[in-house]
């Protein structure tokens, strides 16, 4: 009997993608022979990469929010021609599923959304309130018949390979000390509502320095400017073990960086699921968002929240855009957080 090949649309975000891992590991562990893809944007797939258990990562053409039948009807084409026994759409989207659709996919898993009942012949109904977390809601499309978070397996929590060859090589591109190194990252879509403030870092960066510690700041291209904020409001001479990585790294590259850190404290951002998911040691600063959704999945992390409930604004309250609850998280806490999470 052949092997089962299975399709994982993949959802679009960085964080999202991430815990969908623990879907695919759930697959693999009661299947160790199925053949996993994963049809994900082309920024997403050097995650997918890091995953042991995925056969192929397969590039998805149309960018986000976009409609394009035509190209989606030709991947699906392509796709049908590898005979998968079964899809599962982790994105609630119409558009997510019409794919497997168009492929003829023989069975189409997902939770029921966005009037795309006729796409799914294996459709879900969600109910939030059993499935609290969004991870526990890709891991329940494993199998038929959960209705509740209780009647899960013991989730497996992403975790991506780290290249050690990979990994000396980055040290040494960037001139990165390779102990007692602190990873920041400081960026987070959607706006500075979810960010703590670059003062706050700046001063956090300061006291590990002068503690001996060098101090890593990490993020894409967009987070350059807070990034190089923090770096001007240290003294000259902590400058000097202060190393701005924003938009000069890879994303396999910080993978293989944050894994190299000590320790990390971040925002709620698709970073703090990398460095959940490499397996280094972490605080994480919430504000409007909450980690009762969608929490670094590590035994090693440590949240720090100081509000209950989820705000979605994308702005707060600040003249800066920095919500409340973020600006009264004051470093000597995250401090002695780190300090703790770094000993156990």
């Amino acid at each position: 009997m052949a092997n089962s090949r299975i399709l994982i649309i993949g959802p679009s975000w960085v964080g999202d993608m991430l815990m969908s891992h623990s879907l695919i590991r759930q697959l693999k562990q009661q299947d160790p022979r199925c053949e996993i893809d994963v049809l994900a944007p082309d920024w997403c797939r050097a995650l997918i990469e890091r995953m042991p258990e995925v056969s192929n990562s397969i590039a998805m053409p149309v960018g986000h929010g976009s409609l394009q039948l035509g190209v989606r009807r030709r991947l699906a084409a392509v796709l049908a021609e590898r005979h998968y026994d079964q899809a599962i759409v982790c994105p609630n989207s119409l558009k997510s599923a019409l794919i497997p659709f168009f492929a003829g996919i023989e069975l189409r898993t997902g939770w029921l959304g966005e009037m795309r009942y006729f796409l799914l012949n294996d459709p879900r109904k969600l109910n939030k309130s059993a499935f609290p977390l969004m991870v526990q809601r890709y891991v329940a499309l494993a199998t038929k018949g959960v209705v509740s978070a209780e009647q899960l397996p013991e989730i497996l929590p992403p975790k991506l390979a780290v290249l050690e060859t990979a990994q000396a090589e980055a040290l040494e591109a960037f001139a990165l000390p390779k102990e007692k190194l602190i990873g920041l990252c400081p960026g987070a879509e959607f706006g500075p509502a979810k960010r703590w403030p670059d003062y706050h870092y700046a001063q956090l960066a300061q006291q590990l320095i002068d503690a001996g510690w060098s101090v890593a700041g990490f993020g894409s291209s967009k987070d350059a400017e807070v990034v190089d904020s923090i770096a001007s409001q240290l003294t000259d001479k902590a400058r000097a073990a202060f190393y701005p990585l924003a938009g000069k790294t890879s994303l396999p590259q910080v993978i293989d960086l944050l894994a190299a850190c000590d320790g990390v404290v971040t925002n709620d951002s698709g970073l703090m699921h990398v460095a959940a998911a490499v397996e280094t040691p972490l605080v994480a600063l919430y504000g409007p968002t909450s980690p009762d959704f969608t929490p670094p999945l590590s035994d090693k992390a440590e949240v720090i929240r100081l509000i209950d409930g989820y705000l979605k604004i994308r702005k707060g309250d600040d003249d800066q855009g920095f919500h409340q609850s973020m600006i009264d998280i004051q470093p000597e806490r995250v401090l002695q957080a780190l300090e703790k999470v770094l000993s156990e």
